[in-house]
Formats: structure tokens, sequence, C-alpha cells
């Protein structure tokens, strides 16, 4: 059984109704505060969906944040040891013997 796209939860009701999805394209009062009242009620309604980590999860977030962070400085420490090998390799005149 195939569902329609208004029976599936993932759909916004802008996308079930294509009129609606028309009125949010900028064709609205011209009052600047009605745009500012549904700018801010959609801020609030997107802030309700943030889900705040516990503490244990937060520890193990920034754990592998701060891991990640010094292997990437190990990387390019690397990176730079060896093309700069590389360059007084292939750059610099040895001594002649003088």
């Amino acid at each position: 059984m195939t569902t329609t796209r208004s029976d599936s939860p993932h759909v916004s009701a802008s996308q079930q109704h294509p009129e609606t999805a028309e009125r949010g394209r900028g064709e609205g009062s011209s009052n600047p505060f009605l745009a500012i009242g549904l700018f801010i009620r959609q801020v609030i309604a997107e802030l309700k969906k943030v889900v705040v980590p516990t503490r244990k999860e937060l520890v193990v977030y920034s754990i592998t944040v701060l891991c990640f962070v010094f292997a990437m400085i190990l990387l390019v420490f690397g990176l730079d040891f060896a093309f700069g090998w590389l360059a007084r390799f292939a750059f610099v005149v040895p001594d002649q013997g003088l």
C-alpha cells in the first residue's frame, strides 16, 4: 500500500496545501510588525524542537571533539614537518667543502 503525501508524518502543512506554500513567498501583508511577529513565532517553534544533551552525552561529545582536534593538530604538524623537510632537501644548496 502506498501512502499519500498528506498521510506521511514528515510532511509539513505547507507541503500538504500548495496555496499555503505560495502565501509564504512574500505575498503577505505589507505590515512589517506582522512579519516580525511571524518570524518570532517561527523562531520559538524551532527552539522548542531543540534537544538539550544530558550531562553524560555532553561529556562524551566534548571528549570526542577534543580528540578530533588533537588528531587534526598532529596531522597538520606532521604535514608541515614533512613538507618543510622536503623543501629543505630540494632547495638548500649543500656545502661545497671550502
